[in-house]
């Protein structure tokens, strides 16, 4: 159920792919011409090695970009400096979240609290929202360098309340965080629709 995410502000992502292209062009040449040469040396010591053009071929660049893209995505993206280059956060954990609805007088909206479970990867992300009564998950969602706010999260979800729970009907909604420059931290606004017409404040705190 995690989905793509848009990066405002930061590094170009067919400029990550571009510098990955090139990195792994240089790192396939150097590693055919290590394994050519560790093949010759073998030949020298007359030692009866061959060498398959097929085996050649698990080392080519399209082989090396997977390897490279796969271990970006997972890891290298995460690196400190790296994040500062890319300017995205890291806002993969669980967190405690306090909601409390704006005043309205046809609302019966009373204030809540859930866990939240964010899932992030270079290109995949994910808000998990977990309530007494329902669960939410988020469907699209930006997150944006502001160089005044710090990073903001911008996201729309679908709410699912539990069967047992007849007074809460599926909704749709749209989120806003802007997360402490510690990322410990993280206050926002939410609005809901789909015949559940309500809109409050949240704050999140990292468990």
């Amino acid at each position: 159920m995690d989905h793509e995410y848009v990066v405002l502000g930061g590094t170009n992502r067919a400029q990550v792919g571009r510098y990955l292209t090139r990195t792994a062009s240089v790192v396939s040449g150097i590693l055919v011409w290590a394994l050519l040469q560790v093949v010759d040396v073998a030949k020298g010591l007359g030692l009866g090695v061959n060498l398959p053009p097929v085996f050649l071929s698990l080392l080519g660049a399209g082989t090396v970009y997977a390897g490279l893209y796969l271990l970006f995505r997972k890891w290298v993206w995460r690196l400190p400096w790296i994040m500062r280059w890319l300017k995205v956060a890291n806002l993969a954990g669980t967190w405690v979240c306090e909601g409390s609805p704006f005043p309205r007088p046809d609302s019966k909206a009373i204030a809540w609290k859930a866990a939240v479970t964010i899932t992030q990867d270079w290109d995949r992300f994910r808000v998990h929202l977990k309530t007494a009564k329902s669960a939410s998950n988020s469907i699209v969602a930006a997150l944006t360098t502001d160089p005044i706010e710090g990073y903001v999260l911008l996201y729309s979800y679908q709410n699912e309340p539990k069967p047992e729970d007849g007074q809460l009907s599926v909704h749709r909604g749209f989120a806003r965080l802007v997360f402490a420059k510690d990322l410990q931290r993280a206050e926002g606004d939410y609005f809901n629709g789909d015949g559940r017409h309500s809109s409050g404040s949240m704050i999140l705190r990292r468990s």
